[in-house]
């Protein structure tokens, strides 16, 4: 993604100020930090190939703060550093970073000072309400938020509080992202579908790959327009429910299932570690829900129909899973991401 600096400084970064007003002159940025003092610590524990630590890093320079970084993620290490360099903010993506974290505080960091913690932010997957509820009963003052953006967009927004599997991923988005139809590319009407998308300070597109431009970035009027990946719906208060990913949407008998929604469900199961969830071809449906499910190291057995059952009591009976796999490890990009391929493959191959 090509982008122009002053496009990411406000798009990415802000404008400077994050929690407040974008700066107007460059020179506000050392105004500010001179007037704002110190005691803030940045902590973002994915590898700074991705944006969540990039953009963390970068903020807390435009803040005139303090960063702290490590060369791997090792739950154990990163508690031990949050309690000796007094962090208070820690950027990391979803139940992949979270949920080690809260293992390791039932376990050998039990007792470790997370005193100095305000803030534990996600972006690029989301913590799930199971998680979030365990981490939030070991440190009750941390406040835990859900952010969504893109590599396309930088920050669009930050899940209500509340967002969670009854009323889906509710964003309260800012005023430069709409959800827009797929063909005309305008506003769509209140609880119709469409893509999200951003204008103003977005990118220049896609680097070599004009085709891929054109398709994801548009012109409407003066102002220049991304469209991103993720499916989405607008309510009468403008608060923007996220359906998932167009790309991995599942089309089972003529119903559209989004993974993520059917993932929450099953990592809600006490036994169940972590899951993903995946479309794989089916003679009856054309395509079948399937899951891909990674058990934690004490649980007993687990089988299909306990899985349904579970899911029974949280989802749509065509969106609860028609098979599963049970494996020892969840494959994941280095940075948490879900990797949907792998998953479609092994569920596909069982």
């Amino acid at each position: 993604v090509m982008w122009r600096q002053e496009d990411l400084f406000f798009s990415g970064l802000g404008g400077g100020a994050p929690t407040g007003e974008p700066v107007t002159r460059p020179e506000e940025v050392a105004e500010r930090v001179a007037a704002g003092g110190d005691g803030i610590t940045f902590f973002p524990t994915p590898p700074l190939m991705h944006g969540t630590s990039t953009l963390t890093a970068f903020i807390c320079f435009h803040f005139g703060q303090r960063l702290v970084i490590h060369r791997k993620f090792a739950p154990e290490e990163v508690l031990r550093t949050i309690e000796r360099e007094r962090v208070t903010s820690v950027s990391l993506v979803g139940d992949a970073m979270l949920r080690p974290l809260v293992d390791a505080l039932n376990g050998p960091c039990a007792g470790t000072d997370l005193s100095s913690l305000f803030s534990v932010s996600s972006s690029g997957a989301i913590m799930s309400d199971t998680v979030r509820a365990q981490f939030t009963a070991l440190a009750p003052n941390v406040m835990l938020l859900n952010n969504f953006g893109s590599s396309e967009s930088g920050f669009n927004g930050t899940a209500t509080d509340d967002s969670g599997p009854e009323r889906g991923f509710r964003i309260q988005v800012n005023s430069r992202t709409q959800v827009v139809d797929l063909v005309t590319h305008e506003p769509v009407a209140v609880g119709e579908p469409g893509r999200i998308a951003q204008r103003g300070h977005v990118p220049l597109g896609y680097y070599n790959d004009p085709e891929k431009t054109a398709e994801t970035f548009f012109r409407r009027g003066d102002e220049r327009w991304v469209l991103l990946g993720d499916m989405a719906t607008v309510d009468a208060e403008g608060i923007v429910t996220v359906l998932g990913r167009g790309s991995q949407c599942i089309n089972t008998g003529g119903e559209k299932v989004y993974p993520e929604e059917v993932e929450q469900a099953l990592k809600s199961h006490p036994d169940i570690y972590d899951a993903l969830v995946a479309g794989v071809p089916d003679e009856r449906w054309g395509t079948r829900v399937a899951a891909v499910v990674q058990l934690r190291p004490d649980a007993p057995p687990l089988d299909l129909p306990a899985l349904k059952a579970h899911c029974r009591t949280r989802l749509a009976g065509y969106k609860i899973p028609r098979s599963a796999v049970f494996t020892d490890h969840i494959q994941r990009s280095p940075s948490g991401k879900a990797d949907y391929r792998w998953a479609r493959k092994v569920a596909a191959e069982a």
